[in-house]
């Protein structure tokens, strides 16, 4: 009897120590986002806004790449990612990661391409000849996204390439070193690729293409369903940031917080954040964006991995997978 006794406590025991890291996991948020990536949400990171409105102490998490934060989001480590490529958000949810869409993050045509190292002279006029050529490429982000359309626009067999999986920041020092013939990327690891090589189609000749390049925040379904005030809370603030820069009022105080938090010095900061653009609330919600575009967008992404052999069946449609509910009680508040 005292045995079982004894068992029946230490199992109330583990039962209340489960309960209270419950409790504990309610209170915390854990967010994703990208170093060398300047976004306004930044300014309210670094002056404690999010803590603020949400009575809690958010935890960021910095990755290099959108299926990084897929992992993340899957393990349980992280709640929410902000900015998280379309790409990689479609191979998860494709896989049957439970994930869904709340807001469009930023929209970047001109700042995530393809550099050819300058060194082989190849430009649009020629792109045939990267045919056999080594490529490095960050499989499942929209940066592979942009290099699949990019090569079957110009009729380059992917095939006859050696793409090399590499994050941007790897790609850019092997471009640098000469090492690989092109390099695709975003952000700061752009800028670096840039230096060393050019790119074949600009931000504008890529949207005529249909290559959208845009990112959400994201977050697995079962998490937005039992937390629905914080996701909105979370949304709300990182809307108000928005329109601050929007504004056009707050540069001079927004600038350096975002600069230092994104690990980059104002001027190239400043660079980045000027291809960028921030939709409000009401665009966001919009046909344009969450309205029904994002979701054509996302199956059409998802059949162009499928026939470049990426993943093996997209989904039928991938509206269950946006939730415009947060971000639509975010705009009242």
């Amino acid at each position: 009897m005292k045995k079982e006794t004894k068992r029946m406590s230490i199992l109330a025991g583990v039962i209340a120590a489960v309960s209270a890291q419950g409790a504990a996991a309610q209170e915390q948020l854990t967010v994703g986002y990208f170093q060398e990536w300047p976004m306004p949400f930044q300014y309210a990171k670094v002056e404690g806004m999010y803590d603020a409105a949400l009575g809690m102490e958010v935890q960021w998490r910095a990755f290099d790449t959108g299926t990084a934060m897929s992992a993340a989001m899957a393990s349980g480590d992280v709640q929410l990612s902000v900015s998280q490529g379309v790409p990689p958000f479609v191979v998860a949810t494709s896989a049957g990661q439970d994930l869904q869409v709340l807001d469009v993050a930023v929209s970047y045509s001109e700042n995530d391409n393809c550099v050819v190292r300058e060194a082989l002279e190849i430009d649009k006029s020629n792109a045939g000849e990267l045919a056999g050529k080594k490529v490095a490429v960050p499989l499942g982000t929209a940066a592979h996204y942009n290099f699949i359309v990019q090569m079957n626009h110009f009729g380059v067999d992917i095939g006859s390439m050696q793409v090399v999986n590499m994050a941007p920041p790897e790609g850019a020092a092997a471009i640098a070193q000469g090492s690989i013939d092109m390099a695709c990327g975003w952000g700061g690891s752009l800028r670096r690729m840039l230096e060393h090589g050019n790119v074949l189609l600009t931000g504008a000749e890529k949207e005529e293409l249909g290559i959208l390049v845009f990112d959400v925040t994201s977050g697995p379904s079962d998490y937005i369903a039992e937390n629905p005030d914080v996701v909105a809370g979370f949304l709300a603030v990182t809307a108000k940031a928005n329109a601050m820069w929007n504004s056009g009022e707050n540069t001079d105080k927004m600038l350096p917080a975002i600069a230092k938090d994104a690990g980059m010095d104002e001027d190239a900061a400043a660079a980045t954040m000027a291809t960028f653009a921030f939709p409000s609330v009401e665009d966001q919600l919009s046909q344009k964006w969450l309205g029904g575009g994002a979701q054509t967008f996302m199956k059409g992404v998802a059949d162009v991995f499928v026939e470049a052999g990426s993943f093996d069946a997209a989904k039928d449609d991938y509206s269950e997978n946006v939730n415009t509910g947060p971000l639509a009680q975010a705009g009242d508040m």
